[in-house]
């Protein structure tokens, strides 16, 4: 064990620890990691000032300007207004709609961040003007956009299921990763978790936000409204945006591209408002997720997040267990994926799983699959996915409520998921 892979693991622990003590604010916390990190060599300068240049930081700017120009606009009274309706003042109606929407959403958009970004907008519409407290609702809505992805044979599971079977031609398999294989292996979540959402989060999350929520003081104070024809512009501008990221893969564009193209016309056009713009932008959240993005690339550069991972797998090396091996290969990069972008972790353990496999003589197609949910499963930090930090700052959340929020679907998903998906697709 090197000294920089040591270091690195001391101030991940100080900083996980400030995090759960909460003294000082979590981007504070956020940024003494980035520059403890860069002055002891765990990361250069590239390392710890990345996170400003990486795409997930544009989008998450972007989509927040999209998002607010959007609620500006008569169509999310008109939508809210709508659902009131059809509900018949049904809160729990409504919320299940608002979750369908993220379940089908997520499974079109490859980025859960993104889902996020824009059913966030109509269901914080709809709390507010209804008087339901975001602090209990908005998490759950998250946690369905993160865990529901890329589920159903559509757009995020196609892509991914290339991706797989990339890494199952370079490691000497002779199979192929098919796109319904997810569905077979994860249709349960989308039974389980929105309900989850609807009955059981909320109950495990605070009536009054533990943070300000300054997007809502923000809503409080009188702004000027939009013209008629910036309405309509607003609306044009916020569908085309959805409507291109959806379909960004086949038309070859940049998904942060086309965020950052219509949060700028957002704020040309005058449907954001000019004026409060930037403050509209959670910039504490942000810097949180720099924050995070330096400590990731720490562990990743220095070795620790793989030192980590594989003495946990030696811990169990030599099964031939399926369930053992589906344990192993959903939980550790559940726990790493905590603490790194889920990226990043599922693209470190899906090799290690396919040496193990390779090993064992076992077949990889489930274990591959645990590997990836077990990242996916990524909402107890702010570190593993940014769409958390985004729905910290429009729940008014601090770390410990999150981990409050989420503790309880965090067992559920692993005790459902590894002995169903390893009784479909066993190793051996």
């Amino acid at each position: 064990m090197n000294a920089l892979l040591i270091i690195c693991l001391v101030i991940f622990v100080l900083t996980l620890v400030s995090y759960l003590l909460n003294k000082v604010p979590m981007w504070v916390t956020a940024m003494i990691s980035l520059a403890a990190l860069y002055f002891t060599g765990c990361i250069d300068a590239a390392g710890a000032l990345g996170g400003f240049a990486n795409v997930n930081t544009t989008l998450m700017a972007a989509m927040f300007i999209v998002a607010a120009g959007f609620r500006r606009t008569s169509l999310v009274d008109a939508m809210v207004n709508g659902i009131m309706k059809v509900t018949r003042g049904s809160f729990k109606l409504a919320y299940l709609g608002y979750l369908i929407i993220a379940v089908l959403l997520t499974n079109f958009i490859s980025s859960p961040m993104v889902v996020y970004s824009i059913v966030s907008t109509l269901l914080c519409a709809y709390l507010d003007k209804n008087g339901y407290s975001r602090s209990k609702y908005i998490f759950p809505m998250m946690v369905v956009c993160v865990s529901c992805c890329g589920i159903l044979p559509l757009a995020t599971a196609i892509q991914q299921a290339g991706q797989n079977t990339g890494f199952l031609e370079t490691y000497g398999f002779d199979i192929t990763y098919e796109a319904i294989y997810p569905f077979m292996a994860g249709w349960p979540m989308l039974i389980i978790v929105p309900l989850w959402a609807l009955f059981i989060g909320p109950k495990f999350l605070p009536e009054t936000a533990p943070l300000p929520i300054a997007a809502k003081e923000e809503a409080k104070q009188k702004q000027k409204a939009l013209s008629p024809l910036q309405d309509k512009i607003g609306i044009v501008l916020f569908f085309a945006t959805i409507v291109l990221l959806i379909f960004s893969g086949q038309l070859g564009l940049e998904t942060w591209a086309v965020a950052l193209v219509g949060s700028l016309l957002m704020v040309v056009f005058g449907v954001a408002d000019q004026k409060t713009v930037l403050r509209d932008v959670p910039w504490d959240m942000i810097l949180l997720y720099v924050g995070a993005l330096a400590l990731g690339t720490a562990l990743t550069n220095t070795g620790a997040g793989e030192f980590v991972g594989n003495k946990l797998a030696a811990m169990v090396g030599g099964t031939t267990n399926s369930y053992v091996l589906g344990f192993v290969f959903f939980v550790i990069p559940f726990i790493i994926t905590q603490f790194m972008l889920n990226r990043a972790v599922s693209a470190v353990f899906m090799p290690i799983c396919l040496l193990t496999c390779q090993a064992l003589g076992a077949n990889p197609i489930g274990l591959m699959f645990l590997v990836g949910a077990g990242s996916l499963t990524a909402f107890m930090t702010p570190m593993a996915t940014p769409a958390v930090p985004l729905a910290m700052a429009d729940g008014g959340y601090d770390l410990k409520t999150i981990v409050k929020g989420a503790w309880t679907i965090s067992i559920i998903i692993p005790l459902i998921y590894i002995p169903y998906v390893m009784t479909i697709f066993p190793a051996f």
